[in-house]
This record gives C-alpha cells, structure tokens and sequence, in this order.
C-alpha cells in the first residue's frame, strides 16, 4: 500500500509537468540511440544536428529543433535530475504553454546571438574558420532560461541570494572563458529574467521561511 501511494505520488508529480517529460523522455531514447553509435559516425550525426554556423546557413529551423532532442555528453540521468529541479517546477507553477515559451525564447534567442557573436569572430580572425562547424546541441540554453526566469517564484529577500548564486553559476566562464557556448549561458539567463512579463501573476512567490515552518509543524 505504502508502495502504491509513493508511485501514485510519482506519477502525480510527472503528470503535472508534461512538457519536462516527454522531453526528457525523447532525451532519453535519443541517448540511448546515441550509445549504439560508433564514435566516427556519432560526431558526423550530431554535427547535422548541430545549430553552428555552416547549418544554421542551410536550414536554420531545423537545427533549431533538432538540436534540442540531442544530448552531446551521452549522460542523461544528470538532466534528468536537472529538469526535474528547475523545468518540472517552472511548468508546475507557470503552464506548459508559458513554460515553452521560455524555453524556446531562451534556445533560439541566445543560439543566435552567440553564433552572432562567433560569426564576428570569425570574420575578424579572433575564431579560427573552422569553427562554422563546430558541435554545438544541446538544452543547456533553454535549461538556463528557465533558471533565470524561476527567480521570480521566489518570495523577497530569499530572491536575491538565488539570484547572486545563478549569476555567479553564469557569470563567472564567461568572464574567464569567454567561449560562445558561455556567452550563449548567461544570454540565456538574461532572456529568463526577462521573461518577468510571462509569469508576472502566476500565483503566490514560494517563501523557504514560510516552507519551513509549515514542515515543522507537520
């Protein structure tokens, strides 16, 4: 009985969040496709599928999508704990049509300035011209997205810690790096929070205090 209740639980929790998994789960059968790969032919694949310069060029939409359905590590369970702590939590709290919408802003907008900004690169001589191909898939972008714009689930002062922490998270490759992967990260969070008009609304902001106390009474 105690078995039925927790998987009862389970599937309540996953049913309220339907976007995060059945992308998860597209992650999921993508990986394990991935796997059965040998390494030659799984670079030349995810290179098709990769939002880079040279395909961005040819077939910008579709790269756009598919390079959302790949993960390039091959490790899925971390983004399976990832999209239940941040993706699972904003659909839960914003809906699964403003919960896309974040994560479609977030993916297309910050791919196309960081590709932007590589393309200036390339053409000033800073990036070597090899880099209109580089391997660049992922939902890192939309990830970070939806953890900007999830600052503002958060009650006043505890925001602001949680926002210092993401900016540093964020903030900190980029300023050291200076990749345009990282660049395409924090782009992402500030698309998040800019997303304030979205969620403006969305119900009472979680307060940990509040959270707390409720859980030592229970």
């Amino acid at each position: 009985m105690r078995m039925r209740r927790g998987l009862h639980r389970v599937w309540t929790y996953v049913a309220s969040a339907p976007g995060t998994y059945v992308w998860l789960g597209i992650l999921f059968l993508t990986t394990v496709a991935l796997h059965r790969m040998s390494p030659e032919f799984e670079t030349d694949f995810l290179r098709q599928r990769s939002t880079n310069l040279h395909e961005l060029s040819n077939d910008p939409v579709r790269v756009l999508f598919a390079s959302a359905m790949w993960i390039d590590s091959g490790k899925w369970l971390p983004y399976a704990v990832l999209f239940t702590v941040f993706h699972a939590q904003a659909e839960r709290w914003i809906g699964t049509a403003r919960w896309l919408l974040v994560c479609v802003a977030a993916h297309v907008l910050a791919t196309l300035i960081s590709e932007g900004a590589l393309l200036w690169a390339v053409k000033h001589g800073v990036a070597p011209r090899s880099a209109v191909n580089t391997l660049d898939i992922g939902v890192s972008y939309a990830l970070a997205g939806v953890v900007g714009v999830l600052a503002y689930r958060i009650a006043v002062p505890w925001r602001y810690p949680y926002l210092v922490v993401v900016l540093l998270i964020y903030g900190v490759p980029l300023a050291t790096g200076r990749t345009f992967t990282d660049l395409g990260h924090f782009t992402s969070v500030v698309i998040g929070l800019a997303c304030y008009p979205l969620v403006r609304g969305c119900g009472k902001a979680w307060n940990p205090k509040e959270a707390v106390v409720a859980l030592m009474r229970n």
